[in-house]
């Protein structure tokens, strides 16, 4: 890492670049630093067994004594879950909206972490460290309380958006154009933005344009809807709720997360509704069908979440009936495409109707298109320009619009986690390099799952094992039994008897005739017969299963 000059403000990500998740961004001033969200990313379908993703917080625990606090633009998992993990080893002060909050707390009373500070901000908030100062303006995006953030230093103002859209009608949380405008003129030093939908065209659709759809669907159905989505998106449960009020229609909560969210935006009073209108998801059966609204988790086509598991006929309280209406109110997370479409396939197959976004206008993103994110360029009018939130192809794209709106290209910089944007008086440039490889959480490990345990794991889901057991006796240099060979998910032995005569045949040649030569080193041994017995089964069945040789002496 370079040695940085003390004047200079020191921007970089531990995570969101080159990725959609464990948004975690620094910014750093002399001995201040500045922590804006600290996020989780969920595993592809390559990272067999993990639970969570993180950033790594190395740097961070090191420097735990400059960090003046944590400032969370909205409460998305990917902004808010990896605070239980840094919380283990740095506990600093807590800034977000009401509703981050609730959802910080109680993730941490899960974890049983105590000790951490919490202050709810609005639009006016200003939080005044010695050297800097941090304020907010709020946005539109698809949860509640949603801010972006303003810090305040020698050099500038560095602006980080949070995720945004520009909705002119929403149904709730209004974007502060004028606030937005006033900073602009202020001057912008540096503008960190949300690029997640920057390879898309135009602006997106408003969240009133789903309102009216969840309308018509409610007017339309004469059976029971059973409405999917994420439980965070508290503004669209509302509509759901609201139109069941209409309705007369009773609504059951099915999921936890569902539960603990309408919980919370109840207690906030982002969710109204009178307290009748909820029922337990044991009382179902005793309404009409139209007059049943059920909201559960599990649009991403998730396993184990509710939608699933009623898709599944597994669900205890919950079985698809004739005259059900299933509405998933979200597009598929890329990498989620192939669930989702497997739990609505089994839906239909199940008898019920079922509504999506290609068929309806059902959802709409919580992240602003080129226009909008043009529009914020425009008014922020930044002299320096850091995409963020965004695969790398979408950080270029972003890049290109704000060179449209005339940040001057050698301005714009396109960089990966770790690295470090320097800004200075003298101009700004990459300095450097933060440790920032992700973190890998296996049940209650966390960060010691490596690359060759999940190379191992990859092999094992792809070819399978096969497994080696030779008795030898050591003293007279021979086998004392034939190998024993056990294979899982290789070949299935009942029906490969010849290929394992085969097998057993080379696997006593090549033992006898390392053992001939004196060899005694088991490790030799076992590197021998896996070279040996690798290109036998690569011939013979096309297949490179783990071969695990396990050798006892007598």
């Amino acid at each position: 890492m370079s040695q940085f000059k003390q004047s200079s403000v020191r921007i970089f990500a531990l995570g969101g670049l080159g990725e959609i998740g464990k948004n975690t961004y620094v910014v750093e001033y002399e001995d201040e630093i500045v922590l804006i969200d600290c996020g989780i990313k969920f595993p592809d379908n390559e990272l067999f067994g993990i639970d969570y993703v993180l950033s790594d917080y190395t740097y961070l625990k090191q420097n735990k004594e400059k960090i003046k606090g944590i400032f969370i633009t909205h409460g998305h998992e990917d902004h808010i879950g990896g605070l239980p993990f840094l919380f283990r080893d740095v506990k600093v002060p807590v800034f977000g909206g009401d509703l981050s909050i609730e959802l910080i707390k109680s993730k941490i009373e899960e974890h049983r972490i105590r000790g951490i500070s919490f202050t709810s901000i609005d639009s006016d908030t200003i939080v005044e460290f010695e050297k800097i100062k941090v304020r907010f303006f709020r946005t539109t995006h698809s949860i509640a309380d949603s801010f972006g953030v303003v810090i305040t230093t020698p050099e500038g103002n560095i602006v980080h958006t949070g995720d945004f859209k520009f909705d002119l009608t929403p149904n709730g949380g209004e974007i502060d154009l004028h606030k937005i405008a006033e900073i602009g003129r202020e001057g912008v030093l540096c503008l960190l933005s949300d690029s997640t939908n920057s390879e898309s065209p135009g602006f997106s659709m408003s969240e009133r344009k789903v309102g009216e759809s969840i309308e018509e669907i409610f007017h339309a159905v004469q059976g029971r809807i059973i409405f999917a989505s994420f439980a965070s998106n508290i503004y669209r449960i509302q509509q759901v709720i609201k139109s069941s009020v209409k309705y007369k229609r009773k609504v059951a909560i099915v999921g936890r997360s569902m539960e603990k969210t309408i919980e919370i935006g109840r207690k906030l009073g982002y969710i109204v509704a009178p307290d009748d209108t909820f029922i337990s998801v044991y009382d179902i059966n005793k309404f009409p069908g139209g007059k049943i609204t059920i909201i559960c988790t599990g649009s991403q086509g998730e396993p184990m979440a509710a939608l699933s598991r009623i898709a599944n006929r597994s669900h205890r309280q919950i079985q698809i009936i004739s005259g059900d209406t299933i509405v998933f109110s979200s597009s598929p997370i890329p990498g989620n495409t192939i669930s989702v479409n497997r739990v609505i396939d089994r839906l239909h197959r199940a008898g019920a109707d079922v509504i999506h976004h290609k068929i309806s206008d059902i959802h709409t993103s919580g992240h602003g298109k080129q226009e909008e994110q043009k529009l914020m360029i425009r008014l922020l009018n930044p002299k320096y320009f850091f995409p963020i939130h965004g695969e790398y192809r979408m950080l270029q794209a972003h890049s290109k619009l704000a060179i449209q709106c005339g940040v001057h290209s050698k301005d714009c910089f396109v960089l990966d986690n770790g690295d470090i944007l320097e800004i200075s008086s003298q101009g700004a440039k990459k300095a450097g390099y933060i440790p920032a490889s992700p973190v890998y959480v296996d049940g209650s490990g966390i960060g010691d799952i490596g690359t060759v345990v999940l190379r191992d794991r990859r092999m094992l889901s792809e070819e399978g094992i096969v497994i080696i057991s030779m008795t030898i006796n050591r003293k007279e240099k021979k086998l004392v039994s034939p190998p024993a060979i056990v294979t899982r998910g290789f070949i299935y032995i009942r029906e490969s008897g010849d290929l394992l005569q085969e097998l057993e045949q080379l696997i006593e040649d090549s033992l006898l005739s390392q053992l001939s030569t004196g060899a005694i080193k088991w490790n030799d041994i076992k590197r021998k017969m896996i070279d040996d017995v690798k290109p036998f089964l690569i011939d013979k069945t096309g297949r490179r299963p783990m071969i695990l040789p396990i050798i006892m002496e007598t």
